[in-house]
C-alpha cells in the first residue's frame, strides 16, 4: 500500500466513524434560568458537563434571564457566548420593549417563542438547526390550563408545524411546552409520541422525576426545572412571594443575584437505531 493510498484510507476510516457517531445526537436542555444567578451558573458550570456529556446540541428556556421577567440584548447575548446554542421561551417573553424589539428586528436570533401566539406577532415559531448534517426542528408552545393568556391549541399549533415543516427533512425534533398543569404537558406527549423527537415541559421551575421513554419512542419530562437561586420561590426572593401570599396585594418581586444556584436540566440521546434514552441533571453550585 502506497502513502496516498495509507492517506486515502484514514480520511475514509474517519468519515465512516464520523457518521456512525452522528447517527445519533445528544441534547443538553437546561430548564428556566432564571436572572444574572442563573445566567453565572450556567457559565460557571456548562464547561463540566459538555467535558461529561459532550453535547451536540445546546439548548435552554431563555424567558427568564432578564432579572426573572423577559430578555434583552445582554442577557442574550451573555448566555449566547456561554455556549447556549438555543433558547426557548414562555409567557414571559414579551415582557420587556428591548426584548420585543430584539425579536422583531433580528431575524437571526436563536430563540423561539411560544408558537400559538398569534403568527403576527415578533419573534420565531419555530427554528430548524443545522447541527453538522442533521436538521433539528425546536420549537415552543404556551400551554391554555391555568394560564392567563387566552391562546390557540397547543396540540394543533405543533400539529400545524409538522405539516409546514414534513418537506425539510428534519432528523429530530423538540417541542418544549411552557405550562401550569403536568397533565397538560403529558397529554401533550402521549399526542405527539412518536411524531415528535422529544417532548419536555418548563415553567414551574420544579423539576419533575418522571423522565421515561414513550411507548412510540419519544422521550419525555413533564418539567426540566430551573436554573436559579435554591433558597427561593422558583427563583424569586421568598419574602416578597410570602407577603403577596398573606396579603393578596401586588408586590414586586426580586431576585438574588448570588446564593446557591440549582442547575437542572435533561441529557436526551436520539438514536433512530438504538432508541431514545432521557437522564436528568440536579446538581448545586455557588454563585
Amino acid at each position: 500500500m502506497n502513502q496516498f493510498s495509507k492517506f486515502s484510507l484514514e480520511i475514509d476510516c474517519k468519515l465512516i466513524i464520523g457518521n456512525w457517531k452522528f447517527n445519533n445526537m445528544i441534547i443538553l436542555f437546561f430548564g428556566d434560568i432564571v436572572g444574572k444567578a442563573g445566567r453565572n451558573a450556567i457559565k460557571k458550570i456548562l464547561p463540566k458537563l459538555k467535558a461529561k456529556y459532550n453535547p451536540d446540541l445546546i439548548i435552554a428556556n431563555g424567558e427568564n434571564l432578564a432579572h426573572g421577567l423577559g430578555i434583552t440584548k445582554n442577557t442574550v447575548q451573555e448566555i449566547l457566548n456561554a455556549g447556549i446554542d438555543v433558547l426557548t421561551s414562555g409567557n414571559h417573553i414579551y415582557d420587556k420593549t428591548e426584548g420585543v424589539e430584539m425579536l422583531d428586528q433580528d431575524k437571526n436570533l436563536p430563540i423561539v417563542r411560544p408558537a400559538n401566539y398569534p403568527k403576527e406577532n415578533p419573534g420565531k415559531r419555530y427554528l430548524i438547526k443545522q447541527v453538522r448534517t442533521k436538521k433539528v426542528l425546536i420549537t415552543n408552545v404556551l400551554g391554555r390550563v391555568f394560564m392567563k393568556e387566552d391562546l390557540v391549541c397547543p396540540f394543533k399549533t405543533i400539529d400545524e408545524i409538522l405539516e409546514e415543516t414534513k418537506n425539510e427533512h428534519i432528523d429530530f425534533s423538540i417541542v418544549d411546552l411552557h405550562k401550569e398543569a403536568t397533565s397538560e404537558v403529558k397529554a401533550l406527549g402521549f399526542y405527539l409520541d412518536g411524531k415528535v423527537s422529544a417532548v419536555v415541559g418548563t415553567h414551574t421551575h420544579v423539576q419533575t422525576s418522571d423522565e421515561e421513554v414513550l411507548q412510540k419512542g419519544t422521550a419525555y419530562i413533564s418539567d426540566v426545572g430551573m436554573v436559579g437561586i435554591k433558597d427561593s420561590v422558583l427563583g424569586v426572593q421568598k419574602e416578597k412571594v410570602i407577603e403577596q401570599f398573606l396579603t393578596q396585594m401586588p408586590h414586586r418581586w426580586e431576585v438574588d443575584e448570588t446564593g446557591n444556584c440549582i442547575v437542572n436540566a435533561v441529557v436526551i440521546n436520539l438514536d433512530k437505531e438504538k432508541g431514545n434514552t432521557i437522564s436528568r441533571i440536579n446538581e448545586e453550585i455557588e454563585i
